[in-house]
């Protein structure tokens, strides 16, 4: 069997840090905000599978379709001998990739979970032995450093996780990405498309109540890590469109007028009856738009490719 290797370039302590510098700065501000990666705890992460299954969850389904049908071609296309998947989690939706890249030898699965890229690990090279995996625990968001690794590189970022970031974190995301190409790398781009808001909201607003719960888990998340005394029954789940910036929000409202304390930070938290706490955007795109993102960081869209019922897209772009 090839090696595993595990990187750590986040400290042990910087989970812990980063939840509360973002609770700090989120909930003292108006109005209150959180990032979306606090719902992927344990129980978060099976929700969120739960999700994926649902029948008004489409994104996953829309981009699988397009691996299965465009991997052999995109394996062709890069030539790639190593696979950088960033935010990789349970590395399920790549293995359709792997599998089409005859030429690949080193697979770099990025993520901040240990527990998730160890049992992805291992997983996959129970499946294919051969291949070289160098797992690094990171936080791509804020700079990455990658191993050395033979040419080229594809760099897969899927899921339409992009659209979790807000315009200027796009771009300096892209422009990081762009950074770690070398002559010969690409990127390959999830990205969710524009369509009809009842479809994007029934999304993210099931009717069995799994994004409910889904959504306050982030919740639940603060009272175990912080020792906070959120009541989730004292929060409602809200899914919304804004036709403006053309993405989805996700809330909670709280019920009541209360106050939450939250003992590792000693704060204290007012929320107004009916006040809405943002806890994730989640963009979507146009092919245009895209391609114009794209090229501010550097990169040219060479390829795109969707689903037959254009829901997602996934895009092929090269260093400009």
């Amino acid at each position: 069997m090839s090696p595993f290797l595990l990187t750590r370039t986040l400290p042990e302590d910087a989970t812990g840090a980063a939840l509360r510098a973002d609770v700090l700065h989120g909930l003292g501000r108006t109005p209150k905000t959180l990032p979306p990666k606090w719902f992927y705890d344990a129980r978060g992460s099976v929700l969120f599978e739960e999700i994926t299954a649902l029948p008004e969850y489409y994104p996953t389904r829309a981009e699988r379709e397009i691996l299965v049908a465009r991997a052999a071609e995109i394996a062709r296309i890069t030539g790639a001998r190593t696979l950088v998947e960033l935010g990789s989690g349970s590395s399920e939706k790549t293995r359709h990739l792997i599998d089409a890249m005859e030429t690949l030898h080193t697979y770099v699965p990025v993520d901040v979970s240990e527990s998730a890229l160890t049992g992805a690990a291992n997983t996959l090279l129970a499946q294919r032995p051969s291949l070289a995996v160098h797992a690094l625990i990171a936080d791509f968001t804020r700079g990455l450093a990658l191993p050395g690794t033979p040419g080229p590189r594809l760099v897969a970022f899927l899921g339409g996780t992009i659209g979790n970031l807000l315009p200027a974190e796009r771009a300096a995301f892209l422009a990081s990405v762009r950074d770690l190409l070398s002559p010969g790398d690409a990127l390959l781009l999830g990205t969710d498309l524009v369509k009809d808001p009842s479809v994007l909201v029934s999304a993210y607003d099931d009717r069995s109540g799994v994004t409910a719960a889904f959504n306050k888990n982030v919740l639940a998340v603060m009272d175990r890590e912080l020792g906070a005394d959120f009541d989730p029954d004292a929060f409602e789940h809200v899914a919304a469109w804004d036709a403006e910036n053309e993405w989805i929000e996700m809330r909670l409202r709280s019920t009541v007028h209360q106050t939450v304390k939250i003992a590792a930070l000693d704060l204290a938290v007012d929320f107004a009856e009916g006040e809405e706490l943002r806890t994730e955007i989640s963009a979507k795109f146009r092919q245009g738009g895209v391609r114009t993102e794209l090229a501010a960081a550097g990169l040219h869209l060479d390829h795109w490719w969707t689903d037959d019922r254009g829901r997602f897209a996934l895009s092929l772009s090269t260093a400009a």
